[in-house]
C-alpha cells in the first residue's frame, strides 16, 4: 500500500505525529510500547513502527508477524532479538548495541530481550499496519488435551503449566510472576548470540491488524 492516492491539498492531510500519544502497551515506567500505523499518520504509506523501551531481563514475548518483515533498531542500551529460521531449523541469536540491527523476515517465530536496563529498540515494519500472532495466545487458547495428544505429554501437567497464561502477555514476565515461578534466565544459552556485535494488554482495547491490541 502506498500514499499515492492521497489528496496532499487536502485539510486532513497529515504529515507529523507525537508517537509518545499512543501507547500500545504499558507494564510499568520502564517496559513499555508505542506505535505508529497508516492509522495515526495517513502519509505513512507501506510502513509503521513500534517504539519498545525495556529494562534488564524483560521480554517481547515470542510472536510472529504473519504481514511484514520487523527490523529491529537499538537506539539504546543492548538487546538480543532472537529469530527461529523455519528452513534450517535453528535457533538464531543476535546481540545488538546502539546503531545495530536485526532483520526479521516475516512470518519468523522471534522475541527480543533486553541486556541491560534503558534499553531502547525501534521496530520498524513494510506494512501500513502490521499484524501479531503472539506466543501466549498460542498457548492459552490452544486445549491443553491438544498439546497432550500432539507432543504424548501428560494433560494434567500442560494444562496447570499454562494456567496462569490468561491474557496476551506482549512484555513479560508479568507483574503478577512471582521469582520462582520463572524457569529460565536471558543470559543462560538460549540467548547467547551466535553472531557478536559487540500490566497485560487489556482485551477491550481494539486490535492492530487482526491481532496485536493497542
Amino acid at each position: 500500500m502506498s500514499a499515492s492516492y492521497m489528496d496532499f491539498t487536502s485539510p486532513s492531510v497529515q504529515f507529523t505525529y507525537d508517537v509518545n500519544n499512543n501507547s500500545f502497551f504499558k507494564k510499568d515506567n520502564q517496559n513499555y510500547i508505542n506505535f505508529l500505523s497508516i492509522n495515526q499518520l495517513n502519509t505513512l504509506g507501506n510502513v509503521s513502527l513500534l517504539d519498545i523501551y525495556l529494562s534488564t531481563g524483560n521480554i517481547v514475548e515470542p510472536h510472529t508477524h504473519q504481514n511484514a518483515t520487523e527490523l529491529v533498531f537499538c537506539i539504546s542500551g543492548a538487546a538480543v532479538v532472537s529469530i527461529i529460521n523455519p528452513f534450517t531449523k535453528e535457533l538464531l541469536n543476535y546481540s545488538i548495541q546502539p546503531g545495530q540491527v536485526a532483520n526479521v523476515p516475516q512470518g519468523w517465530w522471534h522475541y527480543e530481550i533486553a541486556q541491560v536496563d534503558n534499553t531502547h529498540l525501534i521496530a520498524i515494519f513494510d506494512a501500513p499496519v502490521p499484524e501479531f500472532i503472539g506466543g501466549s495466545d498460542l498457548l492459552r487458547l490452544t486445549p491443553a488435551s491438544v498439546f497432550a495428544r500432539a507432543y504424548c505429554l501428560d494433560e494434567a501437567k500442560v494444562k496447570s503449566t499454562f494456567a496462569p497464561i490468561t491474557n496476551t502477555v506482549v512484555i513479560g514476565p508479568p507483574n503478577d510472576c512471582k521469582t520462582g515461578q520463572i524457569q529460565g534466565k536471558a543470559t543462560e544459552n538460549s540467548a547467547k548470540p551466535n553472531q557478536a556485535f559487540n500490566s497485560r494488554a487489556n482485551s477491550n482495547r481494539p486490535v492492530i491488524g487482526n491481532g496485536w491490541q493497542y
